[in-house]
């Protein structure tokens, strides 16, 4: 019992490469190939311009189609695969633009694939004088990928795209720069206190004048003629501070307040006039 773990060990140790061996060979059989690839280059009405297998460069004219033919194959039996995925790729080494289309296969591996420029399909990479290089890429389960480069396709120069009006809306803009309005700037407060007694001067000289030529007014600091004297004063000063710092609202409540005192002590005011007039 003591050798036979040992003996089990060597046993599996020397059959170990073998397996390897066997993983490589099925590792190889499963690889893919085309076969009997070729393409033909038709005209507007379908007559056969070229017709030959796969060969660089291939040229096609304005109203010209190209049809791609080929059977991918698995390479140990030569019998027909549907590959899991199939493209054709269009690629421009000079601007690094590409455009892949897939490829229908069907069961026993055979596909067919058409390009016609009269309507150029939409992913074409836009042309120029240089060749489009036209590849076959193919991956499947089981099977190593391809990638194999068919030919370079020679295609008329593609025109450029016509220019949207708002194209330009599109592209970056320059960076915002937020400008803040500066602080205003106060005059000196004796220069405003100069300036402001001169605005208010004309009244001090009218109100001279006036107790010059008005006749004397009696009994202003009744009880009975006062309040409506402070009444008038009120509203003076809340029409300043609402020049000041209130809003249309406020100065509206306040006077409704002030009006209705205005209009009481006023009434006081005048019956009180009226009986010292009429003793």
């Amino acid at each position: 019992f003591a050798l036979e773990k040992p003996v089990c060990l060597l046993k599996t140790l020397m059959y170990y490469p073998l397996a390897l061996l066997l993983l490589a060979v099925t590792a190889q059989a499963s690889v893919l190939t085309l076969k009997s690839p070729r393409f033909v280059v038709s005209d507007s009405t379908g007559n056969q311009l070229r017709a030959e297998p796969t060969a660089s460069p291939v040229k096609l004219g304005a109203r010209e189609s190209l049809k791609i033919t080929f059977q991918v194959v698995d390479k140990e039996d030569e019998k027909g695969v549907q590959p899991h995925q199939t493209f054709i790729r269009f690629y421009d080494e000079s601007t690094g633009e590409e455009g892949i289309q897939p490829v229908r296969v069907t069961p026993g591996g055979k596909a067919k694939f058409d390009l016609n420029l009269s309507k150029p399909p939409l992913y074409l990479p836009p042309t120029s004088d240089k060749p489009l290089k036209v590849s076959l890429i193919i991956g499947t389960p089981n099977y190593d990928p391809i990638s194999a480069q068919l030919f370079d396709l020679v295609l008329p120069r593609s025109q450029p795209a016509p220019v949207h009006p708002d194209e330009a809306v599109f592209h970056p803009r320059p960076e915002l720069q937020h400008t803040f309005r500066p602080e205003q700037k106060v005059p000196n407060k004796f220069i405003s206190l100069v300036f402001s007694g001169i605005a208010i001067a004309p009244w001090f000289v009218l109100l001279g004048l006036w107790s010059q030529v008005a006749p004397r007014a009696t009994g202003l600091f009744s009880p009975s003629i006062l309040p409506f004297i402070a009444s008038l004063g009120a509203f003076e000063v809340l029409l300043f501070t609402y020049w000041v710092k209130l809003r249309l609202g406020d100065v509206l409540l306040y006077g409704g307040i002030l009006g209705v005192v205005t209009v009481f002590t006023g009434r006081r005011a005048l019956s009180s006039i009226a009986a010292k007039r009429t003793q």
